[in-house]
């Protein structure tokens, strides 16, 4: 694969051009997607005739209950399991093709960090692998840590820095080969609230400024409101959509866009999916 990154790439789309760049393109397609795990006590139905399309420059949430298969949709996607019926695209492409061609970077629950790497050393490690040329690798680390705000972190260790912060390198090391996509499980679950807020904002502003897809597992009903453009409800297993939401709120948000009537709304609109679904199961 040709590694070469554009000078558009490198230098970043603003906000309103990336936008109308990605604008309406279908970069994942799902139809009828189930999934069934053998285990030694019997098949386990994970996934349930799902079908979803998320479009390029989405800010696309899953959200419902401990076990009903979030993470393995995000799984799915990322080629990390594989769909027993049903099919999946990824920018028109099988989830396996969509890894080969490096089309998403992918932040787990915890940071992962390399501790004998240093933090800059951590995101050098996918341009290794994928041979960039070292010029360019450095180009990247210095324009990604300056974007989440670890600009003055590139000679520190995992264990120098906080949770949080390990968490931002973790999200510029995703960034680094300009992915097109970017799939988070649960990424803020494991940090108190006042860390989670302010990288709850980071994380939009990363999204404004790159323009990125973005799918997002969360289990917090805020945390999906804030962030989302689509929030994706899923049922009790076996995993299915209980309801997609459009979300009203502008791309700009603040904090203090919780206290506003239409974030209020959203979160109620949410919850009672949450709930009827439980009900009906």
């Amino acid at each position: 694969m040709n590694m070469s990154v554009t000078a558009e790439a490198v230098s970043g789309l603003n906000p309103q051009a990336a936008d109308e760049k990605r604008n309406g393109r279908k970069i994942i397609d799902i139809n009828d997607l189930s999934l069934v795990f053998e285990t030694n006590d019997g098949p386990v139905n994970a996934l349930s005739h799902i079908d979803l399309d998320i479009h390029a420059g989405d800010f696309v949430s899953f959200i419902g209950p401990s076990g009903c298969g979030k993470t393995t949709l995000l799984r799915v996607i990322a080629d990390l399991e594989r769909q027993t019926a049903g099919s999946i695209t990824v920018d028109g492409a099988t989830p396996e093709d969509a890894r080969l061609n490096r089309l998403y970077g992918y932040v787990f629950q915890a940071a992962a960090l390399f501790p004998w790497r240093t933090i800059a050393g951590n995101c050098k490690v996918p341009l290794e692998i994928f041979g960039m040329a070292r010029e360019q690798q450095q180009k990247q680390i210095d324009k990604y840590l300056e974007l989440v705000g670890l600009g003055d972190f590139h000679k520190k260790f995992p264990w120098q820095l906080s949770g949080g912060m390990q968490q931002r390198a973790s999200i510029a090391r995703a960034l680094c080969f300009e992915p097109e996509l970017l799939l988070m499980d649960e990424p803020f679950g494991a940090l108190d609230e006042i860390t989670r807020d302010h990288l709850n904002l980071e994380l939009l502003k990363i999204w404004r400024e790159t323009g990125k897809t973005v799918v997002f597992v969360t289990h917090s009903i805020p945390e999906a409101v804030l962030l989302s453009t689509h929030i994706v409800v899923m049922s009790p297993r076996p995993g299915r959509i209980a309801k997609i939401i459009k979300s009203p709120l502008p791309r700009e948000r603040t904090l203090e866009e919780r206290d506003s009537p239409e974030f209020v709304a959203l979160a109620h609109e949410v919850r009672e999916a949450l709930a009827n679904d439980h009900r009906i199961n």
